[in-house]
């Protein structure tokens, strides 16, 4: 075994020969997965005593040359050693949380074993006690574990004593959290009044963030810059163990530092090898009450890296707790659909501790959509539910081959024009994802088609309907009206004519024809039938339930239909019977285009929101599903234009298809040099219609030029009333004063093309009656 690979683990007995050395690292690395009480690691080093290799115990490692480094993954010594990553859950069909160890932060506990933790972030300055405290103490009314607070300097530092005392004094013991950036010897003053530690691997040692590329010939040269990670971190870690203080090693997408976006790229593996580099630190000086964080705020991304880091764990033999959040979520609905989407598709597979929602809103605001969020995951564990785990149970066996390592969406065949067709079936689906709406016969009548043309998205002219970036791509029509009812028959066939799918149950063609219609049946019903359709349809969709066996889903290759409708039956688990049938589609080479269909009876909007990223999100993360069909029922709570707009926002935080400007918004906190809220909503006023393009909304340079990876235009605060606008991730303007910062940035989109004039609200002519 290389040097350098015998010393990734460490380990307590002695060895005097070079035979017992070999024999007692290759056993303990093959058998390290089942070592339970990692607590005693400590460091060693190696020596060359007359020609044989031993190993001495030694102090804790003080020097980054003294340090157990994890195997590199890019040499490929972590695989040779300890072989490929295997899991990142910790059962694949049954919903059961992942195995950790139990973090301590005051009065609560981080892990497995105890419930997850709901927490938050104060956005009141911290240097304002009062102001902080009386934050504090609402959120913590609310019902939050815990509370994190920035800290910027000194100041803050010695505020945080003040706030923990007073708090103590109002009888609140909530423990809280100091976000440190930066400043690793501000981070060991705050350690003495809080109950734990949030630092940034992007910038916590690595002093101000740069893009600058750096050029590592060998990874001999990468390693080599270890020293002032471990100079920084080595106090704190010691500080943070004498006083029994947790630590969270949060690594954000946005703020990788620019050695390791250098070495390992913008990516998901950047960010987990950037904790792993900073956990061996910790674990180096026998330190073990910290968490990981895995944050960005494109909601794939932050999955992807979140799987990874729990992959690693295992193979690592590791099981430290993960604090799950999507950052920079926004806003509203939005918000919440983007980290139901990140979140919620970790707690389906039982991964993740504690619970964090960014809301650019009041912190008190992120407690219902965070408490929700642990709730329904809860309610999924096969342990505690015997529902939840019939369910589970029930899915039929199948092989779950997804690959977490990388991200690759399904994509499924888009209908074709057929020769002698007089209607275009082109726009039935779109490529990026399709918005289908469920439509009843009432919206068809004279007296409302004009409104329904507007609630799917239409334009209009002289009363006919034609499609538009937004437009629902197809309608589910279960109840057709009469063909005695012309009205509404004429407002059908302008929607098809417009390339707009309409698709009927086949039974109720069968019995009152609709020209060019999609006939829906089941796919027993379509087997059996050998897909003959009813007079007057033109294309096939069936229905699944997921219950399927393979050699009736075989059958899909044959009848071809335009699509398939994805409704698992209530007594199987959406994700394992969904997963199922993906696997199945994919073995047998099925290339149908998939909608997710799916039915609620809320009457919450935020509810809505966090049901959609749980229960679809979840399936759209793993690639699976070209768009998405919300049905209500039971009440027609929701308007067909809002299901529509929120369906499409659950496409657009999928990273599908974009049909508005997408804003990343940080949610504030007490570094934050402007009114976020309000800021926000005059940045998305002027700018909201612009589809494919990102603007960052920042509240300070830490979540500035770090945190806004994804967007095209950033808008940063610098000092207090003055703003940095961004193109990517350079600067191009500095110092604009607030008043003016909105229209600045406008200027800086025209001047890279990708501005737009807003429509106006024409006077439309009377509609024509035909």
């Amino acid at each position: 075994w290389p040097n350098s690979c015998l010393r990734c683990y460490p380990f307590e007995e002695e060895t005097t020969t070079m035979t017992n050395f070999r024999c007692l690292a290759l056993s303990i690395l093959l058998g390290f997965s089942s070592v339970e009480n990692v607590d005693s690691f400590t460091g060693i080093s190696p020596i060359r005593n007359n020609g044989f290799s031993t190993l001495r115990m030694s102090t804790l490692p003080t020097t980054a040359s003294e340090i157990v480094w994890t195997p590199s993954i890019k040499s490929g010594a972590r695989d040779e050693i300890l072989g490929p990553i295997s899991k990142y859950c910790e059962d694949l069909k049954t919903v059961t949380r992942r195995k950790t160890r139990t973090v301590e932060c005051g009065p609560i506990k981080f892990g497995s074993e105890h419930p997850i933790v709901r927490q938050t972030m104060a956005t009141a300055n911290t240097a304002d006690v009062d102001a902080t405290v009386d934050q504090i103490i609402r959120c913590a009314d609310k019902g939050f574990d815990l509370v994190r607070i920035t800290v910027q300097g000194r100041r803050e530092a010695n505020a945080c004593l003040s706030i923990r005392e007073n708090l103590f004094k109002k009888g609140y013991d909530i423990p809280l959290c100091a976000d440190m950036h930066f400043q690793p010897k501000v981070a060991l003053m705050v350690a003495e009044a809080v109950e734990k530690i949030r630092i940034n691997p992007g910038n916590f040692a690595d002093g101000t963030k740069d893009f600058d590329e750096h050029i590592y010939e060998t990874e001999e040269e990468y390693a080599q810059e270890r020293g002032y990670l471990v100079e920084g971190m080595i106090p704190l870690v010691e500080k943070c163990k004498e006083l029994n203080r947790a630590m969270r090693i949060g690594t954000n997408h946005g703020s990788l530092s620019s050695r390791v976006l250098s070495f390992y790229g913008d990516t998901p593996r950047g960010m987990v090898e950037s904790a792993i580099e900073f956990a061996d630190i910790c674990r180096s000086q026998d330190y073990h009450n910290f968490v990981f964080s895995m944050k960005a705020s494109n909601p794939l991304v932050m999955v992807q890296a979140y799987r990874l880091l729990a992959a690693e764990q295992y193979r690592l033999g590791w099981d430290y707790p993960l604090h799950l959040g999507v950052t920079e979520a926004g806003e509203g609905e939005d918000g919440r659909m983007k980290s139901a989407i990140g979140i919620g598709t970790l707690l389906a597979d039982g991964v993740g501790d504690t619970v964090r929602v960014s809301l650019t809103e009041d912190p008190e605001f992120e407690y219902e959509p965070c408490n929700r969020l642990a709730e329904i995951a809860e309610s999924r564990l096969a342990a505690k539910n015997p529902e939840a785990a019939a369910r589970q149970a029930a899915t039929k066996p199948y092989d779950d081959t997804r690959d977490i390592t990388t991200f690759a969406r399904r994509q499924g065949t888009l209908p074709e024009q057929k020769e002698g067709e007089n209607v275009d079936v082109r726009g039935y689906l779109h490529r990026d994802g399709s918005v289908l709406s469920a439509v009843t016969p009432e919206m068809l009548t004279k007296e409302n088609i004009q409104y329904l043309y507007q609630e799917l998205g239409c334009k209009t002219a002289v009363g006919m309907p034609f499609k538009d970036l937004a437009t629902s791509d197809s309608i589910l029509l279960r109840t057709p009206p009469p063909s005695s009812d012309t009205e509404s028959r004429t407002a059908i066939r302008r929607l098809i004519e417009v390339s707009m799918g309409v698709i009927v149950p086949a039974e109720e063609l069968e019995k009152d024809p609709i020209p060019n219609a999609v006939a829906l049946m089941s796919l027993s019903d379509a087997i059996q039938k050998k897909g003959k359709l009813p007079n007057g349809a033109i294309r096939l969709a069936v229905s699944l339930d997921g219950t399927e066996e393979e050699e009736t889903v075989l059958a899909i290759k044959e009848l071809n239909p335009v699509t398939i409708l994805l409704k698992p039956d209530a007594s199987v688990s959406r994700l394992h019977s969904s997963r199922r049938l993906f696997e199945m589609f994919k073995k047998n080479d099925i290339k149908s285009t998939v909608i997710h269909h799916f039915t609620t009876d809320t009457d919450n909007s935020n509810e809505l929101a966090l049901q959609l990223g749980t229960n679809i999100g979840a399936l759209l993360n793993d690639g699976n599903g070209d768009g998405i069909l919300v049905e209500q029922i039971g009440n027609n709570a929701f308007s067909v234009d809002y299901l529509r707009k929120t369906s499409f926002s659950l496409l657009q935080g999928s990273r599908m298809r974009n049909t508005k400007t997408e804003f990343v918004s940080c949610p504030s906190c007490g570094r934050t040099l402007f009114d976020l809220q309000e800021t926000t909503a005059r940045i998305q006023n002027a700018t909201g219609h612009l589809p494919g393009v990102t603007v960052a909304i920042m509240g300070c340079i830490v979540n500035g030029p770090g945190e806004m990876a994804d967007a095209d235009f950033g808008y940063v605060g610098t000092l207090p009333g003055k703003v940095d606008l961004y193109y990517g991730k350079e600067i191009v303007k500095k110092s604009i004063p607030n008043d003016d910062a909105v229209d600045a940035l406008i200027d800086l989109i025209k001047e890279y093309d990708m501005w737009k004039d807003k429509e106006t609200e024409e006077e439309e002519e009377p509609a024509l009656v035909s």
